[in-house]
């Protein structure tokens, strides 16, 4: 029997856009999902941009106050898809109201807003799921399989990358990604909050860290009220203050041993989106690559020496990947991932769990980056503990 759950998505953005288009899709693709999800309220303070989802994919209503969407009675589970600086309050308020929250990562700007939401959430008894979504790659799922079965041996080493251009050009304005208020700690709230779930995911939490990082751009044109970071400027307009990171570097000891490093930047002229790991142990070696999604090079066995790399294609079993496609090789998307933690999270209330990524990893997440900042302001390793 299935059951409707109303829904409500703060902010209509473009990751709103992702989380409504996920939930429209989701009886598509998930049949034997006992909730199915009705679109009651999208809330955004750009009213056209609210109307806009209405029209597009059927919601009840849009508010410009998020409030008056966490006060409705019929909605049951809301997602949070707004800017960054609003996450812990907005997140805070939607557990405390006792709805289920699915929400964008970094959950909050720093870790102490992201254990605001956790508090919140476990208080109220509520489930939550967080963005983490590259989890959700079915390729990355057989690199855990693999990796959990011991096909690696001992894990040994394993570097991350997040590079990408979206900030390169200095002509682009200073948005709020920019800023410490709005943005945090920009690239490491942006990207590297992403590696550093995936070296948990897939490596293992992370004991001790020591990071380098910088500002490549440290002056930008100053922004219209509300101005995206892909707005550019006249080449003599005003200029302001870039107050976080473009660039960070991160060299890490894993608890179980491995050594880790990670390195993520908003500013790689030349690279878009290219994020990946490798991986090694004592007995093979994996690589993923982003932009090649459908693809996972694995070289396991026991010659050691010469030990050949095959690139296996995603197929049914490999994560969610039946849920898209029937066969190996056969393409999914960015907007497939967001079905599948939509899915997550839904049959998670449904079981009473937390399903997918959790608030509590997120937490673990936001106290590396905590520990990431730290070490680039002082130059040195930091414990976790």
């Amino acid at each position: 029997m299935t059951t409707e759950i109303g829904v409500g998505v703060v902010g209509a953005g473009w990751m709103g856009h992702l989380h409504t288009r996920a939930y429209a899709r989701l009886p598509h693709h998930v049949t034997d999902l006992p909730l199915r999800p009705r679109l009651v309220t999208v809330a955004d303070p750009v009213a056209a941009a609210g109307a806009d989802h209405v029209a597009r994919y059927g919601f009840a209503r849009a508010v410009t106050d998020w409030r008056e969407l966490v006060a409705d009675p019929s909605i049951a589970a809301v997602s949070v898809a707004s800017p960054n600086s609003t996450h812990r309050e907005v997140g805070v308020a939607v557990a405390e109201a006792g709805k289920h929250l699915w929400i964008e990562k970094p959950v909050g700007l720093s870790s102490s807003d992201t254990a605001a939401v956790a508090r919140a959430v476990h208080a109220a008894g509520v489930q939550a799921t967080v963005g983490f979504n590259y989890r959700m790659v079915p390729a990355v799922a057989r690199a855990k399989r693999l990796i959990d079965d011991g096909r690696l041996g001992t894990l040994t080493h394993a570097r991350f990358r997040l590079l990408t251009d979206f900030a390169a050009d200095p002509s682009g304005v200073l948005s709020w990604r920019f800023t410490r208020e709005h943005g945090g700690s920009g690239v490491l709230n942006d990207l590297a909050v992403h590696g550093v779930d995936l070296v948990r995911h897939l490596v293992g939490d992370l004991g001790a860290v020591v990071a380098d990082g910088d500002r490549f751009v440290p002056r930008r044109p100053v922004a219209p009220a509300g101005a995206s970071q892909y707005v550019r400027a006249a080449a003599d307009a005003p200029t302001g203050e870039v107050e976080n990171l473009d660039f960070v570097s991160v060299l890490g000891r894993a608890v179980g041993g491995a050594i880790v490093t990670l390195e993520a930047s908003r500013v790689a002229v030349g690279d878009q989106n290219d994020y990946g790991f490798e991986i090694h142990g004592t007995r093979g070696y994996l690589s993923f690559d982003f932009r090649r999604p459908g693809e996972l090079v694995v070289a396991a066995g026991g010659s050691y020496v010469d030990q050949p790399a095959t690139t296996w294609a995603a197929a049914p079993g490999d994560g969610d990947f039946a849920l898209f496609q029937p066969g190996a090789g056969n393409p999914t998307g960015f907007d497939d991932l967001k079905v599948s933690e939509c899915a997550a999270f839904l049959r998670g209330i449904a079981e009473g769990r937390s399903g997918g990524a959790t608030i509590d990893d997120a937490l673990a997440a936001a106290r590396v980056l905590d520990a990431v900042a730290e070490s680039v302001d002082k130059r040195a390793w930091v414990d976790l503990g």
